[in-house]
C-alpha cells in the first residue's frame, strides 16, 4: 500500500472488484484513482427513517469526507422515498412505512448531525440529493424494467429474505423493490464509488448491474466494518442502549466514549479517528481518554472537549476543584419533585426550561434528550424518581443536568 493511499484503505473491509494487478481502472480502483481526468462521484446513501446519528453511522461519512479531502465529489443521496419502505436488509419483520412528514423531519436531523463531519463549504465538493427527484417519477413501465433486471431467486438470496424465508415470516412484494431503488439511484446520480457498511454488499451490487443494464460504467463498492457497541458484543444500536450519539451533550459523549471495551478500542480509533494507529498510549485508561478527547473535538470544538474532559475526571471523583474553581456535572435533586411526574415539568422545575410551556414547545420541537434519547411526547410520564436516578437531561446542545435523588 502506497502511503498517498492510506487514507482509502483505512477502516475498508472489502473493496470490489478488486484486482490489484490490473491495470484496467474497470477492476481496480487505485488504478482508476491514478487514471481518472475528473473528480470522482463518490455516493452514500442515508435513510431517514430515524431522527439520530450514532458514532456507527458516522464510518462510512467520514470516509466520504476522505474522497472529499482528495478532491472528490461526494453525493449524499438522502433517501426520502425509499425511507418509506425502509431497508429490509438484517430485519426480521417488515418495517413500519413512514409518512412523508416523518421523512422530511428525520432528513433534517440527518443533515444537522453530519455537517461537522462533511465539508459543505467548498464548492463542488458535496452535492445532496433526494431520491424522491427521480424514484417518484418512475412509470409503471419503468418499475417493470427494473424488476426485469432480477430474478426471484436471486432477490431470496439476500440476506435477511432468506432467514425470513426459512421462518416461513412474510416477505412483501414492495421490499423486493428496495435493493433495485437503491441501486437506481447510483444510475441517476451516475456513481463511481458507493459507500456502505458490510450489510450493503448486495445493495451495492444491484447497482452495479443496473448501470451495466443502462450503459453506464459499473461502480466500485467500498465497504466498512458494522460498528460494535459499548456493549462489546453486539453492533451499535439506539435500542440496544450501546451507542454513541453524535449530538449528545459533549459531557454524556466523552464520557460514554471513555467505557469503549479494551478490546475494541484500536477499532475504534481506526474507524472514528484519523490519529495513527502507531502511537497510541500503552495504557488502556489513557487510551479511552485520549479517544473520547478525540472525537467530542471532531463534533464541538477542543474547548467543549476540554471542558468535557474535566467534568468526567471530577464527576468520577465526586467532584473537585480545578485552578481553584469548582467543576461539577450540574445536578438536580428530585427530592421536590411529587411522583408521578411529567417530564415537562420536571424541566421547568430544573430550570432548563423557563416555564412548563416551553418545556412542552422544546419537547415537542425535538430539543429535549433523555440519557441521549430524543422525548417528544410531552406527556410522558416517570412513576418514581429511580426511573430517572443518575440520568442526564438536556436541552438543546449546552444545557444539561444530571438527575439525583
Amino acid at each position: 500500500m502506497t502511503d498517498h493511499l492510506s487514507w482509502l484503505y483505512r477502516g475498508v473491509s472489502e473493496i470490489f472488484p478488486n484486482q490489484p494487478d490490473s491495470e484496467n481502472p474497470d477492476e481496480n480502483l487505485v488504478q482508476r484513482l491514478a487514471q481518472t481526468t475528473r473528480p470522482l462521484r463518490v455516493k452514500l446513501g442515508i435513510d431517514p427513517t430515524g431522527t439520530d446519528i450514532h458514532l456507527g453511522h458516522s464510518i462510512p461519512v467520514r470516509k466520504l469526507r476522505s474522497f472529499q479531502d482528495a478532491g472528490h465529489i461526494a453525493v449524499l443521496i438522502i433517501g426520502d422515498f425509499t425511507a418509506r419502505i425502509g431497508d429490509p436488509t438484517g430485519k426480521s419483520e417488515v418495517r413500519r412505512q413512514l409518512t412523508p412528514e416523518d421523512v422530511a423531519h428525520n432528513a433534517q436531523t440527518y443533515l444537522d448531525q453530519v455537517r461537522p463531519i462533511l465539508d459543505f463549504d467548498t464548492p463542488g465538493r458535496l452535492e445532496v440529493r433526494y431520491n424522491s427527484e427521480w424514484l417518484s417519477k418512475l412509470d409503471l413501465s419503468q418499475i417493470l424494467q427494473l424488476l426485469g433486471t432480477m430474478t426471484v431467486g436471486q432477490m431470496l438470496a439476500k440476506e435477511g429474505f432468506d432467514k425470513r424465508m426459512e421462518k416461513g415470516d412474510p416477505i412483501y412484494l414492495h421490499e423486493f423493490l428496495y435493493p433495485l431503488m437503491q441501486g437506481y439511484d447510483s444510475v441517476a446520480v451516475n456513481a463511481d464509488i458507493e459507500l456502505g457498511g458490510t450489510d450493503q454488499k448486495f445493495n451495492i451490487a444491484v447497482g452495479r448491474d443496473l448501470q451495466r443494464h443502462f450503459g453506464q460504467v459499473p461502480q466500485f463498492g467500498l465497504l466498512m466494518p458494522i460498528l460494535i457497541g459499548l456493549d462489546g458484543e453486539q453492533k451499535m444500536s439506539k435500542s440496544l442502549d450501546n451507542y454513541v450519539g453524535v449530538s449528545e451533550h459533549p459531557s454524556l459523549m466523552y464520557q460514554k466514549l471513555q467505557q469503549v471495551p479494551d478490546k475494541l478500542i484500536v477499532q475504534y480509533f481506526e474507524l472514528l479517528t484519523s490519529l495513527s494507529l502507531d502511537g497510541l498510549p500503552e495504557n488502556p485508561r489513557h487510551r479511552q481518554k485520549l479517544l473520547a478527547r478525540d472525537i467530542v473535538t471532531q463534533y464541538y470544538g477542543e474547548e467543549a472537549a476540554s471542558e468535557a474532559a474535566k467534568t468526567a475526571s471530577l464527576v468520577a471523583q465526586g467532584g473537585g476543584k480545578d485552578g481553584g474553581a469548582e467543576i461539577t456535572m450540574p445536578e438536580f435533586s428530585l427530592g421536590g419533585v411529587e411522583f408521578p411526574a411529567k417530564l415537562f415539568y420536571i424541566l421547568s422545575a430544573s430550570g432548563l426550561c423557563k416555564s412548563s410551556s416551553e418545556a412542552r414547545k422544546q419537547m415537542q420541537g425535538g430539543g429535549v434528550r433523555l440519557e441521549g434519547d430524543r422525548v417528544s411526547d410531552p406527556n410522558v410520564v416517570f412513576e418514581s424518581p429511580t426511573e430517572l436516578e443518575g440520568k442526564v437531561l438536556q436541552v438543546g446542545k449546552n444545557k444539561f443536568v444530571r438527575l439525583v435523588s
